[in-house]
C-alpha cells in the first residue's frame, strides 16, 4: 500500500511538473508572439528643428512653387481623435498605424486644400510571412465582396489650436521676387 501511495504521488509530482512546465511553456511562447513592435523613439527639440528644416528645403520649398501657393507643412488633431482611431483599430484587431502620404486631389474635403500634402492612418494587422518576416498587413474588415479600410483622414491643415510654443524653425529662402521667411 505505502509503495502504491508513493508511485501515486510521484505520478501526480509528474503530472504537475509537466503541466508547469508546459504553462511555463504558453506563457513563453505568449511573451515572444506579444513582443514589443515598437519602432519609433522619442526625440528632443533639436532633432525635431533639424528634420523641418531639412523639409523645408528638400520638399517643401519646390511643392509650394509647384502647386503655386504654400503646400502643407504640419497637420493637427486632437489627441481625443487620435484615441478614438486607435481604440477603433485595436477593437478591430490592430497592433499598429500605417501613416500613408497623399494629395487632395480635385474631390477634396475642403475647398482650397486642392492639391495640397495630407496623411491618412491606416490600421495594421501584423503576422509572420512564409519567409518568417513579420509584415504589416493593412486592416480590412467588412466582407469580402465589400472590405474597407479602417483608416482616418480628415486632419486639420492649417493651424493648431493658438499654443505659447511652437515646434520649427525660421528659414530664409532665395526667390526670384527677393526674401521669403518661411
Amino acid at each position: 500500500m505505502a509503495v502504491r501511495l508513493v508511485s501515486q504521488r510521484l505520478g501526480e509530482y509528474f503530472y504537475q511538473s509537466k503541466l508547469f512546465f508546459k504553462i511555463q511553456t504558453q506563457q513563453t511562447m505568449n511573451t515572444i508572439e506579444q513582443k514589443s513592435l515598437k519602432v519609433g523613439s522619442y526625440v528632443n527639440t533639436e532633432h525635431v528643428d533639424t528634420i523641418v528644416r531639412n523639409y523645408k528645403k528638400e520638399r517643401w520649398l519646390q511643392n509650394s512653387e509647384r502647386i503655386g501657393k504654400e503646400d502643407t507643412l504640419n497637420l493637427w488633431l486632437s489627441a481625443e481623435e487620435l484615441e478614438e482611431f486607435i481604440q477603433t483599430a485595436k477593437m478591430h484587431g490592430a497592433d499598429g498605424i500605417r501613416v500613408c502620404f497623399g494629395v487632395y486631389g480635385e474631390k477634396c474635403p475642403k475647398p482650397g486644400m486642392e492639391g495640397k500634402q495630407t496623411v491618412a492612418f491606416v490600421a495594421t494587422a501584423s503576422e509572420l510571412n512564409d519567409d518568417g518576416y513579420i509584415v504589416h498587413n493593412d486592416l480590412n474588415i467588412g466582407d469580402e465582396n465589400k472590405p474597407s479600410l479602417v483608416a482616418y483622414n480628415m486632419i486639420n491643415p492649417w493651424f493648431p489650436p493658438p499654443s505659447s510654443a511652437s515646434v520649427g524653425s525660421v528659414m530664409v529662402a532665395d526667390k526670384d521676387n527677393g526674401l521669403q521667411i518661411i
